[in-house]
């Protein structure tokens, strides 16, 4: 197995048998750290790995084959580490719980480290590694946080502050048998599915659902079908895309796109990505998921998250760049990180200058021949 230093490499730790990986966050953040953790399980391999995610990676994860993650632990609401209405003493109960596992090493993988450093220093593991900005708490071994890094190679190097080469680059995940059978009662075999996601966290991220439909239209008058896909919050903007694309089709053809938003568990949905031909998505967890299961991608990013974000390979993945740099409403300069440079409370799209020609250029050179 090919290993590869990213990073200062020094020794690695003695006496490791408990390995907590804090990364909560989104679905994709949890693939971005799916590298690093997969080097930690090499590098110890008589350790248990704990990830002290969020709920959506502990279905993802339930009985998932091929991945060195032993459990999962749901961590609660705290600020700076996981949204919501905080409890301090949910978060105090937590940390109990978790120095009674009595942990050898916690690995943050979340930020910079103000907030997410002190989480894991309660954890009361005997070693830490991680990330910090200048005004975080310090750590066992430090990686001085830059914003401008891609977001694997991070947590990469943060492995490697303990002694952990990289064994892999790009997140792998496997569907399950059931999953792949359930998926064809929705995209039977025989005929060329596209898979759009045109959502994501942030508004800014997103490109226009008019243009989605425009793509989505131009394949199913070609011979495809396409289905999208989003999360219960998602409804009203996959039916937008549905509607939009359905009025650029003849009669006869308008069942071909449809949506699924809402309608799939984390199981059902790992299914869609991984017999998916290809999915054309923002830069957000359902595009990171299709890539880690192999099916190919036409991912839409703002400049500055492509930094953080992009596929590394290109042989089954294209991307499209978002250039603007400043609010269209405002004008306030959005490539300065967040606490240098306060938000402004627009949300217009970042990537409106993307053309839709050259979507579908792209989307064309990864769907399969009709």
């Amino acid at each position: 197995m090919t290993r590869l230093s990213i990073g200062a490499l020094p020794p690695r730790f003695d006496g490791v048998r408990r390995i907590a990986v804090l990364r909560a966050g989104g679905l994709g953040d949890l693939i971005f750290a799916l590298p690093a953790i997969e080097s930690l399980a090499v590098a110890y391999p008589d350790a248990t790995i704990t990830l002290l995610g969020m709920p959506a990676h502990a279905a993802l994860l339930d009985g998932r084959p091929g991945v060195p993650i032993h459990d999962v632990e749901v961590v609660p609401a705290s600020p700076g580490v996981r949204n919501g209405d905080s409890d301090p003493g949910e978060v105090q109960a937590f940390a109990e719980r978790m120095r009674h596992r009595r942990f050898d090493l916690a690995v943050q993988a979340h930020g910079g480290g103000r907030n997410s450093n002190p989480f894991v220093l309660r954890l009361g593991a005997r070693l830490t590694v991680g990330t910090a900005t200048p005004d975080a708490a310090a750590l066992t071994r430090t990686l001085a946080y830059d914003v401008q890094q891609h977001e694997v190679l991070r947590w990469l190097e943060v492995a490697g502050l303990a002694g952990a080469p990289a064994v892999q680059l790009e997140a792998t995940l496997a569907a399950r048998d059931s999953e792949v059978l359930q998926a064809r009662r929705r995209l039977p075999a025989g005929e060329r599915h596209l898979v759009i996601h045109p959502s994501a966290s942030d508004p800014r991220r997103r490109w226009p659902p008019e243009r989605f439909a425009a793509v989505a239209a131009a394949v199913v008058r070609e011979g495809a079908r396409v289905h999208v896909v989003g999360d219960a919050a998602d409804v009203p903007l996959a039916d937008s895309v549905v509607a939009a694309a359905r009025e650029l089709l003849p009669q006869s053809r308008r069942e071909r796109v449809g949506s699924l938003a809402g309608a799939l568990s984390m199981s059902e949905l790992v299914g869609v990505l991984a017999v998916a031909d290809l999915l054309l998505g923002n830069d957000s967890g359902p595009r990171h998921l299709a890539q880690a299961l192999g099916t190919p991608t036409v991912g839409l990013f703002w400049a500055g998250n492509a930094l953080n974000a992009a596929p590394l390979s290109r042989s089954a993945h294209r991307m499209l760049i978002g250039w603007i740099t400043h609010c269209p409403i405002c004008g306030a300069d959005v490539t300065r990180p967040g606490w240098k440079s306060p938000r402004c409370e627009h949300d217009p799209s970042y990537l409106a200058d993307i053309e839709t020609d050259d979507v579908l250029d792209a989307v064309r050179s990864l769907l399969p021949p009709s």
